[in-house]
């Protein structure tokens, strides 16, 4: 099995106009747990640099992506919110014997490095879609979680002939009653700490593994406060002005895998067999051929949580794709 490690770089910023008027509640998508507490532990791969063309002239180099494994169908993985590559350890070593993986850290995430003037959902589209170019990627399926949703759908609308499908795991959407909250939070020196570990404690279940949910929520507190701040923001005004539209832009097949979603009390909860959320009700409006697959009484990591599960829905996605 081959593993090539990359420690790549940055566009220009592409953050976009802030939208104030936000009109939905927060709405959790459902997704898939399973995790392991290898998944924290860094490899030394070899590394390359790699450059593309800067279209403002000279080299220009791509956000940090571990390669591993080859096969006729890649399939890229992109992590969520203050998270990083390794949350997808399981699925790689499942998936890499029979495809090409990519497993990417988001600009400020990881091992990649960047400034909250340079993070926006749309340029982590652009940062994935970049690297799916310069590796020459066969049609891939994009892979997200939690906010990488939204960023699988960006970089499915701008690399559309290197996308064979989207899996949204466990996606989410946020509604203008959250603006007044987190701008109130944001202007107090404890609101961000406060805000990131109500989101990440309510992301875990009894079930979960103590140890691996320990370590991510201490990763998260990891994340430069300026970073955390603007992606909070930042995901609101996507999901306000922009996801819907993305969502219904897409022209290749969908699957979402659910797992929570968002109560009244903005409490999230696991899901059952047929439940649907508004996150859901959403998505079938915008994609009437979205697949949904839920995996009940399961937490925010289904890749880490319920790992064999969450592959198994990959197999089967994955197995309805031609190979082009």
């Amino acid at each position: 099995m081959t593993v090539t490690r990359f420690l790549h770089g940055y566009l220009p910023n592409g953050s976009g106009a802030r939208t104030s008027s936000l009109s939905r509640w927060y709405r959790p998508c459902e997704l898939v747990t399973g995790l392991a507490p290898k998944l924290f532990r860094h490899g030394s791969g070899g590394r390359g640099d790699r450059s593309v063309a800067n279209p403002k002239g000279g080299p220009m180099t791509l956000i940090h992506h571990v390669v591993t494994g080859d096969g006729p169908l890649p399939i890229v993985f992109v992590h969520g919110f203050a998270c990083a590559h390794g949350d997808w350890d399981n699925q790689v070593a499942h998936l890499s014997p029979r495809h090409r993986t990519v497993a990417v850290d988001l600009r400020g995430h990881g091992a990649s490095p960047g400034t909250a003037e340079e993070c926006s959902i749309e340029r982590y589209g652009a940062d994935v879609a970049e690297v799916m170019r310069a590796l020459a990627l066969r049609p891939a399926v994009l892979v997200g979680h939690s906010m990488g949703c939204r960023v699988v759908v960006e970089a499915a609308l701008q690399a559309p002939r290197q996308t064979a499908g989207v899996i949204l795991v466990d996606g989410s959407q946020f509604a203008s009653a959250m603006e007044p909250m987190l701008m109130e939070r944001f202007a107090t020196s404890e609101g961000y700490a406060t805000i990131t570990n109500a989101l990440f404690n309510d992301m875990f279940t009894p079930k979960s593994d103590k140890a691996v949910a320990a370590a991510v929520v201490e990763r998260a507190f990891r994340l430069p406060r300026a970073i955390g701040q603007k992606m909070l923001s930042d995901m609101l005004r996507y999901d306000v002005g922009r996801l819907t539209s993305t969502l219904a832009s897409l022209r290749t097949p969908v699957m979402a895998v659910q797992t929570t979603y968002s109560n009244e009390k903005r409490e999230r909860q696991t899901m059952r067999d047929g439940q649907t959320t508004p996150w859901l009700d959403m998505l079938r409006a915008s994609v009437p051929s979205a697949c949904i697959e839920i995996i009940p009484d399961t937490g925010h990591f289904p890749q880490l949580d319920e790992s064999a599960r969450t592959n198994a829905a990959i197999d089967r996605f994955v197995a309805t794709l031609p190979v082009r």
